[in-house]
């Protein structure tokens, strides 16, 4: 089965622009991702979030403050009949030029790692940025974009992207068909 790269910020909770989700009070899902992560969950054989947190990087939150964030994002879809198998994150600054930041791929290999039955010629990407459709390029991954990050638009038009919706639900029920 196939596997499924997410982006967290503009995907699977709503954006703040500028701001961090440093508590689990502020994480805010996206419209839908309830029953998106249900029907996810029938259709992929592995589901895994990859994020940029620069915030702890910047000492604006802590490794715990992202921990209590994503436990309160798991509950939300395991209540909803959803599974995300694991979460990655990148705590490094932009400036800090670690290859697990996207677009580095240094996340796809740590899940690799973690599940050997991933196979990046069998995986999507599902993000919001530039950022996330370099990561699913560079890994010759199909690239899903979610349309409505409007600072990255002139960007992302330069990209070759596979796929583009207006929400992760209108993805969901597209691949599920």
């Amino acid at each position: 089965m196939p596997t499924l790269f997410l982006d967290r910020d503009g995907v699977i909770n709503e954006r703040t622009p500028g701001e961090y989700v440093k508590t689990p009070n502020e994480f805010q899902p996206t419209q839908g991702l309830g029953e998106a992560m249900r029907l996810f969950a029938d259709k992929f054989g592995r589901i895994v979030v990859v994020t940029n947190q620069a915030g702890i990087g910047k000492d604006l939150m802590t490794e715990l403050d992202l921990y209590s964030v994503h436990q309160k994002m798991h509950a939300f879809v395991e209540e909803a009949g959803g599974r995300i198998d694991r979460a990655y994150h990148c705590p490094h600054r932009p400036d800090a030029g670690c290859t697990c930041r996207k677009p580095g791929t240094g996340m796809a290999w740590l899940a690799l790692a973690d599940f050997p039955d991933i196979d990046f010629e069998d995986a999507w990407m599902v993000g919001d940025s530039v950022a996330d459709m370099a990561f699913a390029q560079t890994l010759g991954i199909r690239s899903v974009l979610i349309r409505g990050k409007i600072e990255e638009v002139a960007a992302l038009s330069k990209m070759k992207i596979d796929y583009q919706f207006d929400s992760l639900l209108e993805f969901a029920e597209w691949i599920s068909c």
